[in-house]
């Protein structure tokens, strides 16, 4: 049985894939669909990549 979509942390939309990552001075992990991750990692000192969740 196959896991379902869940919500991009920025977004909102329903996806299968999402990538933790940290955009921010928070330091707060958030998991994003690959369109905001995109634009959240490129140019960013605060980026950090923490993995990949799946729903297949």
């Amino acid at each position: 049985m196959g896991k379902s979509p869940k919500p991009c942390d920025a977004c909102g939309e329903s996806v299968t894939l999402r990538y933790r990552i940290q955009h921010d001075a928070s330091g707060q992990w958030h998991l994003v669909c690959p369109r905001c991750w995109e634009t959240l990692s490129q140019n960013n000192p605060h980026y950090r990549y923490g993995g990949t969740w799946k729903a297949n």
